[in-house]
């Protein structure tokens, strides 16, 4: 008896292996996929400017990697006794101004080598909600406990997203870009607010899927929907997803967008991560000696396997 509706994700028509250079912008979903790969020795930055949800916020920060445009002070904000960047998440704070303005340049400069060099761009959304300062109608990344009338909540169209995005593919045709919505919904949005954001975020990345050949769609929002719809796999907020479920979607994106070379090698460094996460109890005895000696020969194996 069949217990659920599958998603057929195919086969991508680009496919990553170990060699390729990827960055990860977008919603936590992102964060987790990108978290796993960079665990399974891939080379990848993983959310530079922290957890971003709508597209605005994540073309903002393409754009800015791509320009090298640093941090001023007139994007920092308080938020009590702590300065945060409007271009980031509440992660990236400082109690010093100069120090947090410092520390963030420092950061754009390193992840626009990054992107430079990067083959492979990986996105993520969440919401087509944007909040725009009252101010300057600038998009902020993260609203940072600012006064809710400070801002205008508007929800960006498909096409508008469509238009964003485009150029900035354009100026970068020798990359892939994996796109995907995130399977975490928005229910602060109201929940049909959260339906009409999906549907025209799916209805953007279906666009820009057609227009572009290195633009590559995985139904992360869909296979959940479908394949995953029982609250076991929500945590306790039943919003966000379990641990099992996020690996889950690991292997159906592994199975979609992986070569079948690098999915033999990821074993392998599935057991280097499993090695390396052994805390032992008596490190000075010969059982952790051995240990050490078998994640080193395993290390080398993959350096080699690799070059």
């Amino acid at each position: 008896m069949k217990w659920y509706t599958e998603v057929k994700a195919g086969r991508s028509p680009h496919l990553i292996c170990y060699k390729n250079k990827i960055l990860f912008l977008g919603s936590c979903f992102s964060q987790e996929i990108g978290r796993r790969m960079k665990q399974f020795g891939f080379e990848v930055l993983v959310n530079p400017f922290g957890v971003l949800y709508n597209p605005s916020s994540v073309a903002q920060s393409l754009i800015r990697l791509i320009e090298k445009r640093g941090i001023a002070k007139d994007d920092i904000v308080k938020d009590g006794s702590v300065y945060k960047s409007i271009y980031h998440s509440s992660e990236y704070s400082s109690l010093d101004i100069d120090k947090l303005i410092k520390s963030l340049n420092v950061s754009i400069n390193e992840s626009a080598d990054f992107l430079k060099g990067a083959d492979t761009v990986a996105l993520t959304f969440g919401t087509t909600w944007i909040y725009k300062r009252n101010t300057d109608g600038r998009v902020v990344s993260n609203c940072h406990k600012q006064p809710a009338g400070s801002f205008e909540r508007v929800s960006m169209t498909a096409n508008e997203i469509v238009d964003l995005f485009s150029p900035i593919i354009e100026m970068m045709p020798g990359k892939r870009w994996f796109m995907s919505v995130s399977p975490v919904r928005h229910l602060k949005d109201g929940a049909k607010e959260n339906m009409l954001s999906k549907a025209n975020l799916i209805l953007a990345l279906n666009e820009l899927e057609k227009k572009y050949n290195n633009v590559v769609y995985f139904p992360s929002y869909e296979i959940v929907m479908d394949e995953l719809r029982d609250y076991r796999f929500f945590g306790p907020d039943l919003i966000h997803l379990t641990t099992e479920a996020t690996d889950f979607i690991w292997e159906r994106f592994v199975n979609f967008a992986m070569e079948n070379e690098s999915k033999e090698l990821l074993k392998d460094y599935k057991r280097l991560y499993e090695l390396k996460s052994h805390r032992p109890l008596f490190p000075e005895g010969p059982e952790y000696k051995e240990l050490l000696k078998r994640i080193d020969e395993l290390e080398a194996f993959l350096e080699k396997k690799r070059s």
